[in-house]
């Protein structure tokens, strides 16, 4: 028996159902790039004479330096996926600035992958920042920016 069904039409401001995105992701990576770099930076480097100790630190910066590595990828990731799937053309109008915080977001990402740069890392939080309000603005809620550090 063949019941009669109509259609439902639905629509959806991005490509999955609203809840998917946030920006919190980007944030989160972010703090581990800036965290690693600060690791990082602060290191001393022993003698290389001290075998164990020279073992030791080199242990410790490679994981530093994996774990940057690691995060910077995932927080270019996760602003891709917001840049290209969940904000629109219509976000222009109040975000003029939109792409160009986000090119050079990405672009910072690819900076803390290759540098040990604690001004690099910081100037990505920024825009992370930066992303943060306007994914939350589009969004029509005020949720404040929280570090976890």
């Amino acid at each position: 028996m063949v019941q009669n069904m109509s259609l439902i039409e639905a629509e959806a401001h991005c490509d999955g159902p609203c809840g998917v995105y946030d920006s919190a992701s980007a944030r989160i990576a972010g703090e581990a790039v800036q965290s690693m770099t600060n690791k990082m930076l602060a290191l001393t480097c022993p003698s290389t004479e001290d075998s164990n100790s020279m073992s030791a630190y080199l242990n410790t910066m490679s994981r530093y330096a994996a774990i940057k590595e690691e995060e910077a990828q995932k927080c270019k990731d996760e602003l891709l996926v917001l840049w290209t799937d969940f904000f629109k053309p219509q976000h222009l109008e109040d975000n003029p600035e939109l792409h160009d915080i986000f090119w050079k977001a990405a672009k910072l990402c690819s900076a803390c992958k290759v540098e040990v740069s604690a001004e690099h890392a910081q100037e990505l939080m920024d825009a992370i920042e930066a992303i943060h309000h306007m994914f939350w603005t589009v969004k029509g809620r005020e949720v404040p920016w929280i570090r976890a550090s």
